[in-house]
C-alpha cells in the first residue's frame, strides 16, 4: 500500500513524539499481537516509513461506544498514534465537514484511493423493511456498506453490533439487525468484536498490517487470533480462586471483598474467548473481572441471547462431566490437591529412605532402577 505522501514516524517527530516513546509504542504492538519482544524492532522499523492508511468510518445502529474507546486510546495518546497510524477521511461523529462537505470526503476517498483504504464499521445493519431503520442523507445504511466496502483493500468491523448485530439483533428485536459479514461476504472482513471492542486490538491489526503486509490469521469468526484465541477463564488472574474452589457466592460477601472467583455469580470467562484480561481497558488499568463484575461474553456470537441470565451461573464448568457443577468443583479440586501433595509426600519418605539404608551415599547400582521407577511413578501421579 503506497497511499500517502509522509512516512507515519515523521510525524509523529513533529508532533513531539520522543524516539523512546516510539520505541515502547512497538513494544506494545509486540506484545499485543502475542509475538516474541524480538519483533519489536521490526514493527519500529516498519512503522518508520509506512504510509497512513485511508480510513472510512461509518456509523450504524450503535452507541458509539467504540469511537468513544477509540478517541481515549493511548500508548501515548489517539492524536500522537493512532490518528496518525490512520488517516481518518470520513468519520461521522469526529470530523469537521457536515452535509455534502462530508460525504463528499468520503467518495474523493473511495475515488483516490480504490483498492487501497480500509472501512471501519461500527454499529449494526437493519434490513428489515428494506432497510429503513437506519438512513443516512436519504440511503439505508445497508446500500452505503455495500457500496463503501465494494471496493475497500479491508473491512473492520468493531464492537459485537457490527460483528452479529449486537443487542439490536436480540430477541424481539424490530429492526432486522445484521452484521458487516452477512451484509458484504465477498469482502476481506475482520471482526473485533467486544461492548465496546478494545481498542489496542485495533491498532494491533492495522500496525500488523503495515509490519508484515497482511492482515493477522483470525478464527472461523473472522476474529484475529492474537485478541481471540485464548479463554479469559484461562487467563483471569481470578483463576486460582476457581482452582481452590474460592467462589463469591453473594454480592458483597467475604468471597467478593477478597476478589474470589466470580463463576457463580454468572462469569461467563469459562465460555468466552478475547484477550480482556492482558490487553484491559483505559491504558490497560483494569477490566471488569477485576472491578468485581463477571464477564457478559460479550465477543461471543449472540451475547445477548446466548448467555442470559447474565447473572446466572453457566450450567457446568469447561473440562467437567455434565454433571459436575460447581458446588462440587472445588471439593474435588481440593482433594486433588491433598491427594498429589499426599503422594509427593510418599515419594520423597521412599527415596530419603532409601539414601540412609545406602549409609547416606545415595541409592546403591541395584537399587538404582527400582527407585528411578518409583520416583517416575511419583512424577507421572503429580502431573496427572
Amino acid at each position: 500500500m503506497t497511499v500517502t505522501k509522509d512516512p507515519f514516524y515523521r510525524m509523529l517527530v513533529e508532533r513531539g513524539v520522543s524516539r523512546r516513546a516510539f520505541l515502547k509504542f512497538s513494544a506494545a504492538m509486540a506484545s499485543a499481537l502475542a509475538l516474541p519482544m524480538s519483533y519489536a524492532p521490526r514493527i519500529a522499523k516498519a512503522l518508520e516509513n509506512a504510509p497512513r492508511v485511508p480510513v472510512i468510518w461509518l456509523e450504524g445502529q450503535d452507541c458509539a461506544g467504540n469511537t468513544e474507546g477509540f478517541l481515549r486510546a493511548s500508548h501515548p495518546t489517539v492524536a500522537e498514534i493512532v490518528l496518525d497510524t490512520l488517516s481518518v477521511d470520513y468519520h461521522e461523529t469526529i470530523m469537521a465537514p457536515s452535509g455534502e462537505a462530508a460525504e463528499k470526503s468520503k467518495l474523493d476517498t473511495m475515488r483516490d484511493y480504490n483498492g487501497q483504504y480500509v472501512v471501519v464499521v461500527e454499529g449494526s445493519i437493519p434490513i428489515a423493511e428494506n432497510g429503513i431503520y437506519c438512513t443516512i442523507g436519504g440511503r439505508t445504511f445497508k446500500n452505503i456498506v455495500e457500496e463503501t466496502c465494494a471496493h475497500a483493500a479491508a473491512v473492520i468491523s468493531v464492537g459485537s453490533c457490527a460483528f452479529d448485530g449486537g443487542l439490536p439483533a436480540a430477541a424481539g428485536g424490530p429492526t432486522g439487525a445484521a452484521g458487516v459479514s452477512s451484509i458484504v461476504p465477498k469482502s476481506t472482513v475482520i471482526n473485533l468484536p467486544g461492548c465496546p471492542m478494545n481498542v489496542q486490538n485495533l491498532t494491533a491489526t492495522i500496525v500488523h498490517f503495515l509490519t508484515f503486509g497482511a492482515w493477522p490469521a483470525t478464527d472461523p469468526l473472522g476474529r484475529p487470533l492474537f485478541a481471540y484465541g485464548q479463554l479469559i477463564h484461562d487467563q483471569c488472574e481470578r483463576r486460582a480462586h476457581f482452582e481452590s474452589g474460592r467462589f463469591v457466592e453473594a454480592w458483597g460477601d467475604e468471597g467478593a471483598r477478597k476478589g474470589w472467583c466470580l463463576y457463580k455469580m454468572g462469569c461467563k470467562g469459562p465460555e468466552t474467548y478475547a484477550n480482556c484480561p492482558t490487553a484491559r481497558f483505559n491504558d490497560g488499568a483494569s477490566w471488569p473481572v477485576k472491578t468485581g463484575h463477571g464477564c457478559v461474553g460479550c465477543t461471543m456470537p449472540r451475547f445477548w441471547d446466548q448467555m442470559t441470565p447474565f447473572y446466572g451461573r453457566l450450567p457446568k464448568a469447561p473440562g467437567f462431566a455434565n454433571d459436575v457443577t460447581a458446588d462440587q468443583i472445588g471439593i474435588g479440586l481440593v482433594a486433588a490437591v491433598t491427594g498429589l501433595s499426599a503422594v509427593h509426600g510418599v515419594a520423597s519418605y521412599a527415596r530419603k529412605k532409601r539414601q540412609k539404608n545406602g549409609d547416606g551415599a545415595g541409592p546403591s547400582p541395584a537399587a538404582a532402577g527400582p527407585a528411578s521407577d518409583e520416583s517416575a511413578d511419583g512424577a507421572k501421579g503429580i502431573q496427572a
